[in-house]
């Protein structure tokens, strides 16, 4: 692994000065999240964002409380991710909980049907009898499924967070917060939180309508599966998400989470009570995942639909055995790109294209999109894994990297070279497409050339913003528990990276590819616990006497006892020893 720029994040000390009453660290901490004050730290139900103001839900609310009342079948359409099956269970859940006698649910395997609502998925929900579908967590791109939905009689909501082409579905409702001039105030909701806030809308329009004999449900008890759809889905934490995922944690910490989301984190060896938003993202959120990349998404479905503890784990450890395969494909693909890559950078003798687009007869396109993280990680390029799709063409995921919004490089890709690229679609971070397997040179060459035009070169140099040092007296177990109970952190709102010279005392290979070290501050009496994981694969076998870690200050739970513990993101050879 090449060196990184380390660059300390810079801090508001005007907001600073606001958080006062804090630990001096998280101060600094939240103040270089351009957190403004007390108040945007709040992570209450009355601090979410107002279902009024997301554009479409009334009228899908209106749709939906209608088929609920007249008895209507209804079909859900769900994508095959974690937040796809996060959606599906969700709007199941929530039906039957507000009266839904005909609810059902589809997510067709993708590698016979593809992505999306397409027309031969809409004519397997015509043969089961739907009256009204509801995509979740797709359907925005999805124009020749909606418009066969409709000629065979359905009526169609479309709930989706992905963003819009230039011509949107003929849905009888779409409800997605990145439509153009959409005042929902927080855009990166995941599929998951745009069908919760259009069931509480559905709710609440039962509700004045007297449907309900007793109490209403209450849908906060599905936040749980909210939480986890959304930490998965690797959506930006902004105010209103942090608030969505807290509140789903706290539900799992105190023991009422649907029984899947409880076998899969003990299965994983994390502990409910404790659960903080890295367990869902790394330890429940890829095992779902790998349902929908290797077979179809029904087993991760029905883990989260289940309210039997004993079918809980038993699916979970399907779900667990999945996994395993899908680890296994992945570190193989993984090795022959790397492979590939170092062949191909030795030809250009040494420079590294601006962006890297790689392939094989032989890849799996379930995996396609973990190995395009890997890559990405390892030589800081935009990157897209590319595997066969059948009838001659290639399936392609991408991952970017900060300042190209990958699926606008995509956009200008399909502008400059019309049919080179047979669809796409996506985020700022990823995105994916499909192009003819003779396409894949010049959609290389073409988004090379996005790149470097997009981006200047220093944008190209892998940099790692840190929190700066920490004083050894911080190093400990009660800072480590502030920071762990100041989350949920992740994607937008990142869990604090401090910067430090360690003497190495001791290192030894876990798990054959990790390291557990033994490291002791300059200026302390005592050492601390630290792991690297993937240590080896970043080239970190051989460490000199005196590094330089980037870390997270972390908790390990062991044997009942908590201990501090640094998880090390980098490593290099301090000032000192070079």
């Amino acid at each position: 692994m090449r060196q990184l720029r380390i660059r300390q994040r810079e801090q508001s000390a005007e907001a600073s000065q606001r958080l006062s009453g804090l630990h001096p660290v998280l101060r600094r901490v939240y103040a270089a999240r351009q957190v403004s004050g007390p108040e945007a730290l709040r992570t209450d139900l009355a601090s979410l964002a107002d279902v009024s103001l997301l554009g479409g839900t009334p009228r899908a609310a209106e749709l939906l409380a209608e088929a609920i009342c007249q008895g209507r079948r209804i079909l859900v359409v769900g994508d095959f991710d974690a937040d796809g099956a996060t959606s599906v269970a969700v709007f199941i859940r929530a039906m039957r909980m507000m009266g839904a006698q005909d609810v059902h649910y589809l997510v067709p395997n993708r590698f016979d049907f593809g992505y999306g609502l397409t027309p031969p998925v809409v004519e397997l929900a015509a043969r089961q009898g739907a009256e009204l579908l509801v995509t979740v967590d797709n359907g925005i791109s999805s124009l020749a499924g909606v418009e066969a939905a409709v000629a065979a009689g359905m009526r169609v909501i479309v709930t989706d967070h992905h963003l819009p082409g230039p011509s949107l579905p003929a849905a009888d409702a779409i409800v997605n917060p990145n439509l153009p001039g959409d005042p929902f105030p927080s855009k990166t909701l995941a599929g998951v939180g745009v069908i919760f806030y259009v069931l509480a809308a559905t709710r609440a329009l039962l509700r004045e309508r007297g449907w309900f004999s007793g109490s209403p449900p209450q849908l906060g008890a599905l936040l749980d599966l909210v939480a986890l759809g959304t930490v998965a889905d690797v959506v930006a934490l902004d105010g209103n998400n942090r608030v969505l995922v807290e509140q789903g944690l706290r539900r799992i910490r105190a023991g009422q989470c649907c029984p899947g989301i409880h076998a899969l984190l003990q299965l994983a060896g994390r502990d409910p009570a404790n659960a903080v938003a890295t367990d869902l993202g790394f330890a429940v959120g890829p095992r779902l995942n790998a349902a929908g990349r290797l077979e179809d998404m029904s087993v991760g479905i029905e883990c989260l639909l289940t309210d039997d503890p004993g079918r809980a784990e038993q699916l979970a450890a399907e779900l667990d055995q999945l996994n395993r395969q899908r680890r296994d494909i992945e570190q193989s693909m993984e090795q022959e790109a790397l492979a590939g890559l170092e062949q191909h950078v030795a030809q250009l003798e040494g420079d590294l294209p601006a962006a890297l687009c790689v392939f094989d007869q032989h890849w799996h396109q379930g995996v396609v999109g973990i190995v395009a993280s890997r890559l990405r990680e390892r030589f800081h390029r935009p990157t897209v894994v590319f595997a066969p799709e059948g009838d001659g063409a290639l399936k392609g995921s991408g991952r970017s990297i900060p300042g190209l919004h990958l699926r606008d490089a995509l956009e200008r890709i399909d502008t400059l070279h019309p049919g080179l690229i047979s669809r796409f679609g996506g985020h700022a971070a990823a995105a994916g497409l499909t192009l003819h397997a003779g396409s894949l040179e010049r959609f290389s060459a073409a988004l090379e050339a996005v790149v470097r035009e997009w981006l200047e070169p220093h944008e190209l140099e892998g940099e790692l913003l840190t929190d700066g040092p920490l004083e050894p007296s911080d190093i400990g177990l009660e800072l480590a528990m502030a920071i762990r109970q100041a989350g949920p952190w992740g994607q937008g709102f990142p869990e604090p990276l401090f910067d430090n010279e360690f003497t190495v005392l001791s290192s030894r290979i876990v798990g054959e590819r990790h390291l557990k070290l033994s490291l002791r501050h300059p200026l302390a009496a005592r050492p601390v616990d630290a792991i690297a994981f993937r240590a080896l694969d970043n080239g970190w076998r051989e460490l000199p006497t005196t590094v330089r870690a980037i870390y997270r200050l972390d908790l390990n739970h062991w044997r009942g006892t908590w201990r501090p513990q640094l998880v090390v993101e980098y490593i290099e050879a301090s000032d000192s020893s070079r």
